[in-house]
């Protein structure tokens, strides 16, 4: 009983907690009119979702290729199935392990150190984040935000600055100390190799392999590229709820969908911090709330965003593991387990 509530007790709560706000946020939901919505959705705009959510994935795809290309260059296509493997893994096996699954994957297919695909996979989580910061700062700064009780600009403008500093100086440091962490004296390097022993794997291999994957692009096509496909993936997301909308006939100002996806990045972010479910769709209704759109409506935007999403992205992610002929279960364990050796 100990290990069954130490197990599940978090998540459950987490999902009653999660639940219970819904239905609070939607408690006045007429649902006569949300279907009828549904029902008069426009495939066309449906289908230009969908478009957009693999043009996402793609974007994300080429810029890890640029930031991979010193290391070895990697077709597009492949890096972004990866990237759909890792999520589809991801609903499976809720342990946050995709970014281990389709570093895994690639390593597998390139013939390349897993915990050097790894480095380049933290390292474009990284500069997403910076590039996430930014975009919360200009949205603050842009003085579009809806006016509630309380300063929900200067909430954004702190969490932006807050954010940009912490991924800035995790990058920062990456490759400050990648020389330090490779040698075998540093006390950090000890603490490592001596947890290493603990999950049976070499600890100087391993350290070995993450730092060759910090690397950075020589060439100044490639670095542009990588800042370029970042801020490029963020506007294609920020367009997933136009297209939305269109669907059904709503229209919002330019700004406000930059606001969406701010507002309800920084609550998925939120949300997985305090192990509660849902984050983005509990952000996504408080934003459309704080906009002024109609609960029926808003629903119907955001279970296209998200009923798309799964279809595709999961779906596909899925697929390529079942081409790759990898069990999930098999996928997971090596993930976990993987012993990077020289």
């Amino acid at each position: 009983m100990r290990r069954l509530l130490a197990r599940w007790g978090l998540p459950v709560a987490g999902s009653a907690v999660a639940l219970a706000i819904i239905f609070w946020l939607y408690r006045d939901l007429d649902f006569g009119r949300f279907l009828a919505g549904l029902m008069a959705a426009k495939p066309g705009w449906i289908a230009l979702l969908a478009a957009t959510i693999l043009l996402e994935q793609l974007v994300n795809g080429w810029k890890w290729r640029q930031i991979l290309h010193d290391v070895k260059p990697v077709r597009t296509l492949r890096l972004t199935g990866a990237l759909l493997a890792g999520y589809g893994a991801n609903v499976l096996v809720p342990l946050g392990i995709s970014p281990l699954v389709r570093s895994w994957l690639i390593a597998r297919i390139e013939g390349l150190k897993m915990g050097t695909v790894l480095t380049t996979t933290i390292i474009a989580r990284f500069i997403d984040g910076v590039v996430f910061a930014l975009f919360a700062g200009v949205v603050a700064m842009a003085g579009k935000v809806p006016q509630i009780a309380g300063n929900l600009e200067l909430g954004l403008a702190v969490a932006g600055v807050l954010n940009f500093a912490l991924f800035g100086a995790l990058l920062w440091a990456m490759y400050r100390f990648r020389a330090l962490f490779a040698r075998e004296g540093p006390l950090i390097s000890r603490l490592f190799d001596w947890v290493a022993r603990w999950f049976r794997a070499n600890g100087a291999a391993l350290r070995g392999s993450l730092c060759d994957g910090v690397v950075w692009p020589q060439s100044r096509q490639h670095r542009m590229n990588v800042m370029f496909g970042a801020v490029a993936a963020k506007l294609v997301s920020a367009t997933h709820f136009l297209w939305a909308g269109l669907a059904i006939g709503v229209v919002l100002a330019p700004f406000d969908y930059l606001f969406l996806m701010v507002f309800a990045g920084f609550s998925l972010v939120l949300s997985r911090f305090v192990r509660v479910p849902g984050g983005f769709v509990i952000g996504s209704a408080l934003a459309f709330q704080l906009l002024g759109v109609p609960a029926e409506q808003a629903l119907s935007m955001i279970l296209f965003n998200w009923m798309m999403s799964i279809i595709l992205v999961v779906g596909i992610g899925l697929v390529v593991l079942w081409q790759s002929g990898i069990d999930i279960r098999r996928a997971r364990i090596e993930a976990e387990q993987a012993d990077v050796r020289s």
